[in-house]
């Protein structure tokens, strides 16, 4: 009766009195008496359980069958052991048996350091054993073991736990790498093979798959990019076959009028006649000379100012110093240049010796166009963030329909009495590679008066300022 009335207020538990030499004296489950039945206490329902967690208890079920030693772990104080045959076995067992001497002896100087063992049958067993004195005295042990189903309920939900979200891990990394291979791995492998299409020469049309320009994306922005590369790239290549074409032509156009003279001196005995033909020849000669200038100019102008550091140019000096070299030089009938500006330094990035081709170039269109004894006007000043020139002539103007052409390789309209060949063409087109390398601006529109009839051009060149 004593024993049972220590479990009383703990289900589950067996007290149970060995004497020194381990034998049993009492035990809470066997009832006084020869004979006495053993007390069985109803097991508690079990709880209900979900398909997610009966699947998970099934998986662990089956693993616990497969590596117990690596889900039980193995033996030692406050730890779960296996329940092998050499394992401390406090289960419901009327007494220790021989080979638990050492633990007797332990328990009868001072107790034994509880353990949680699993039975053969996989049950979790709390033990704990304690001296019985009388006085200072051991008489025996006192011997309570306790199932401890709450404690393997925790391990399950622990392990099942891990289980769920090894499982859930191993489902959103599967996901996530179906994921990333959808939106970028394939992506990227569709603008490699653009990438290629564009090094073969094919798809000039286009290179770039639709559905990528479209993303919102930084791989939309790198095929967007990609795009206008390879249109860039395909610009610069039409341009420099239309360059070659250009160039062919014109340095066919002074061969011809070379060859034709010479064919012709050959038949002619008059010395009045040889003379002009031979100044054909030289003009012609002169002229393809500085063709093949310009074009080398043309050519080496890009190349140049990308290699070339940009640095601070003050252009009012330069307005300035072409103004006075004009003035010096001209004739009596030539137009005179005036130069209005504002007051202080108008400084921009760029190469100092292009600038000074850029505005060479304008002025001396401009007084080549204008009348005799005519005025080209030269204004310079801050536009907000950028520096604007404006040169502007009295000349004839320009077809509205030419107002874009003129800047094109080898467009040349001259006026009427200027000796043919004194001008490549390329003038204007050098002058807009030059500004635009620059980050700027150069147009050309007509000046008009109140009626509305054309006075001149105009010509407007934007630098961005220093």
């Amino acid at each position: 009766p004593l024993l049972r009335r220590l479990v009383d207020p703990s289900p589950n538990t067996q007290a149970r009195l060995l004497d020194t030499a381990g034998l049993l004296v009492a035990d809470s489950r066997i009832r006084d008496g020869v004979g006495g039945a053993v007390i069985a206490e109803p097991l508690p329902p079990p709880e209900p359980r979900g398909a997610l967690t009966s699947t998970v208890a099934g998986i662990y079920e089956r693993l616990v069958g497969m590596f117990p030693a690596l889900l039980r772990g193995r033996g030692g104080p406050g730890m779960v052991v296996d329940s092998a045959p050499d394992a401390p076995d406090f289960d419901w067992q009327p007494d220790l048996g021989p080979d638990r001497r050492e633990e007797l002896r332990m328990a009868l100087e001072g107790g034994v350091t509880p353990y949680i063992r699993r039975s053969a049958d996989g049950r979790l067993l709390v033990s704990v054993a304690e001296p019985a004195r009388r006085g200072t005295q051991s008489v025996g042990i006192v011997l309570l073991t306790r199932e401890a189903r709450e404690v393997d309920r925790r391990l399950f939900e622990i392990r099942a736990s891990v289980l769920l979200l090894f499982a859930t891990a191993l489902i959103l990394t599967v996901a996530l790498s179906l994921y990333l291979s959808r939106t970028i791995a394939t992506p990227m492998l569709d603008l490699a093979r653009a990438t290629q299409r564009i090094r073969e020469g094919e798809g000039r049309a286009q290179s770039v798959p639709d559905g990528l320009l479209k993303r919102n994306d930084e791989i939309g922005v790198l095929a967007r990019d990609l795009q206008n590369s390879a249109r860039a790239l395909w610009a610069r290549i039409d341009a420099n076959e239309r360059f070659a074409a250009d160039v062919a032509h014109e340095l066919r156009n002074p061969l011809t009028s070379v060859r034709s003279a010479i064919e012709t001196l050959r038949r002619v005995e008059d010395p009045a006649s040889r003379n002009r033909l031979l100044a054909i020849i030289a003009d012609d000669a002169v002229r393809m000379d500085r063709l093949i200038g310009d074009i080398s100019d043309s050519s080496r102008v890009d190349a140049e100012l990308s290699r070339t550091i940009s640095t601070p140019v003050d252009i009012a000096p330069i307005l300035g110093a072409l103004t006075e070299l004009h003035d010096a030089t001209r004739d009596e009938d030539d137009p005179v240049v005036l130069l209005e500006g504002e007051a202080g330094p108008l400084v921009v990035r760029g190469v100092e010796g292009r600038i000074v081709q850029v505005f060479r170039n304008l002025l001396g269109n401009a007084i080549s166009f204008s009348p005799p004894r005519g005025q080209v006007k030269v204004t310079a000043r801050h536009a907000g963030a950028m520096v604007e020139v404006v040169v502007e002539d009295q000349g004839p103007g320009i077809p509205e329909q030419k107002l874009e052409s003129i800047f094109e390789r080898f467009y040349s309209e001259r006026p009427s009495g200027e000796r043919f060949g004194q001008h490549s063409g390329l003038g204007l087109s050098i002058s807009r590679q030059i500004v635009e390398g620059l980050r700027g601006r150069i147009s050309a529109e007509n000046i008009r008066d109140a009626s509305g009839a054309v006075t001149g051009a105009r010509f407007m060149v934007l630098l961005p300022a220093a």
